[in-house]
């Protein structure tokens, strides 16, 4: 059984992964982090997620990993870093769904997997989303300089960074298939804008009501178009892509990692 912690266990997603670990085959909830002052501190995880007692109470982080810790989780928007710093102390591997991380918390945890640490980090674990990438990548490197591209993505009122972290992803790769610099990615338009330059990314964020997650790739080129699409329905998704992550690094090579090596899509 692979010991299991999960940081931001009372939250929409933490909850989700709760369930889903306690109920899996080969995972076991060992942990359940929340920041001070949740109020549901020293609830028990199970109950809260599902339903279902699991005997593991809501703790604060500052309690440290418990001993034999094989990995943790965490979507959470804070401690990040805190967290992969313990688990790499600890040898335990980490998974990190956290979107908008900074340049500096990133660069860190480059470092730490050089030292020999096991990270997965990536902006979506759903396996969809990720299969969406890999064939915006591959139509980008076919379809040339011939069409227009533009990305648009929406999701829940209650999100808190645009464009999506997942966006930017699609972005990056369909840059990286272009050999573009990340600068020809243009947030929005507004105003008299002229006639649209040829290496030009489209990004427009939506926000409003639950969605989940929708994420759209188009190319436009003279008498068709092609759209690439990937909605998500259900938390559940990027839950069981990180729970996948997780079994990923019970066998990995210390290193950094994203969802593509996870589904050997590179």
């Amino acid at each position: 059984m692979i010991k299991t912690v999960v940081a931001g266990a009372a939250g929409r997603m933490g909850r989700r992964l709760v369930d889903n670990i306690i109920n899996s085959e080969d995972m076991q909830l060992v942990g359940a982090f929340e920041v001070p002052g949740c109020p549901l501190m020293g609830s028990d995880a199970g109950s809260v997620a599902c339903g279902q007692e699991c005997g593991v109470k809501i703790t604060t982080a500052e309690e440290g990993l418990p001993e034999g810790t094989d990995a943790v989780i965490t979507f959470a928007t804070g401690g990040v870093i805190e967290l992969a710093r313990e688990a790499a102390a600890k040898g335990a591997s980490i998974v990190i769904g956290t979107t908008a991380l900074p340049k500096e918390v990133l660069a860190e945890l480059e470092e730490l997997a050089a030292k020999g640490a096991r990270i997965v980090q990536a902006g979506n674990m759903s396996v969809g989303a990720n299969l969406l990438m890999s064939l915006a990548k591959k139509a980008a490197g076919l379809l040339g300089d011939n069409c227009d591209i533009e990305i648009t993505e929406m999701h829940h009122n209650q999100k808190k960074d645009a464009p999506s972290g997942t966006a930017m992803m699609l972005a990056k790769a369909v840059c990286e298939a272009k050999g573009w610099n990340e600068e020809v990615i243009r947030h929005g338009r507004e105003g008299v804008i002229g006639a649209r330059p040829g290496k030009e990314i489209g990004m427009h964020s939506l926000r409003g009501g639950d969605v989940v997650g929708d994420h759209t790739v188009i190319f436009a080129m003279n008498g068709e178009r092609i759209e690439l699409t990937h909605k998500a329905s259900s938390r559940d998704m990027f839950s069981n892509g990180a729970l996948r992550a997780v079994r990923f690094l019970a066998t990995a090579e210390p290193g950094k990692y994203d969802m593509q090596d996870v589904l050997n899509l590179k």
